[in-house]
């Protein structure tokens, strides 16, 4: 019974290892069927003969400037970023851009879990605090990121305290963890009151304090409702970090890259899905961290429920 579990538990990693490469594969097999079988110009809807622009695109266009072939994305990403001499692959710049944003995306997901969880324990500890504070936390995803950028990066830089000076990046992780934040307030709240009244009396027949009940009893109950707003939260972390790089000029990150690669799109269409690719692999191994924490977590993981 011992010996099985493990071998059972290996092969449960490799089998998920093969459906990731077999989803990859149909990914790239479904580009290449539509761009075989899709119209050029894509699917209009109301389209006005010789009027250019007009009318509804439903279906995108199959040219090979508007979607290059597979291999030809990964031959690009082998050849050097630019002409110039000893210039880098590009896929090399992009790996290390999104190193760049990785690290950004992790302060901004820590922040933001530190935080989320913070008005969790309030919301939990006071009745009124829940009442006053849960409206406006949602309230606060209503906010057009693109919109709070370029307010945050100015409040930033009019912040002064010695020789402390407001980096570029700074504004990032505060915009990161701006969205992290939500799911996980959200998620250990309904996990940290997720236990039974049942269970709660018991505690106090034990005559436990709140910390203690805190610690023995909802904490571990949270734990199915903690882990899917913790991945929610890495996904929001890395994508608040590519827009937020994007809005506040914050060069050397994977979303920069985006808009730099974008410029050459009409002459070396292959190049700008590169750094796309790029911000998707930053999304994976998010994921894939919040997968191993979740692994480690697993003794109270009963059942997964939906944040």
């Amino acid at each position: 019974m011992t010996t099985t579990a493990p071998a059972t538990r290996r092969a449960r990693r490799w089998r998920a290892v093969l459906w990731g490469v077999l989803g990859l594969v149909a990914l790239a097999a479904v580009w290449e069927l539509y761009k075989l079988v899709g119209p050029a110009d894509g699917w209009l809807i109301g389209a006005q003969e010789g009027v250019t622009g007009s009318g509804i695109r439903l279906l995108p266009r199959t040219s090979d400037q508007a979607m290059p072939h597979t291999w030809e994305m990964l031959a690009r990403a082998a050849s050097p970023v630019t002409r110039a001499p000893g210039a880098l692959p590009l896929g090399v710049v992009v790996l290390l851009a999104a190193l760049v944003s990785l690290g950004v995306a992790a302060l901004g997901w820590l922040v933001g879990v530190t935080v989320g969880f913070a008005l969790a324990l309030l919301m939990l500890g006071f009745r009124i605090a829940e009442r006053a504070v849960l409206p406006f936390v949602i309230l606060s995803q209503t906010v057009p990121l693109i919109a709070l950028a370029p307010l945050i990066r100015n409040w930033g830089s009019r912040l002064s305290f010695g020789d402390f000076s407001w980096q570029s990046w700074m504004s990032v992780v505060i915009i990161a963890s701006y969205l992290a934040f939500f799911p996980v307030a959200v998620g250990a709240l309904r996990g940290l009151q997720s236990p039974e009244a049942a269970h709660l009396d018991l505690m106090r027949s034990y005559s436990a304090g709140w910390w203690t009940t805190l610690v023995r009893l909802r904490l571990p109950a949270s734990v199915p409702f903690l882990i899917p707003a913790l991945r929610l939260a890495a996904a929001n972390a890395v994508v608040g970090t590519v827009v937020a790089e994007i809005s506040v000029g914050f060069s050397g990150g994977i979303g920069r890259l985006i808009l730099e690669t974008a410029v050459a799109a009409s002459s070396d269409p292959a190049k700008p899905w590169s750094p796309i690719l790029g911000a998707v692999l930053l999304g994976l191994v998010a994921a894939g961290f919040v997968a191993l924490l979740a692994a480690f977590l697993s003794p109270f993981r009963r059942q997964e429920t939906l944040a």
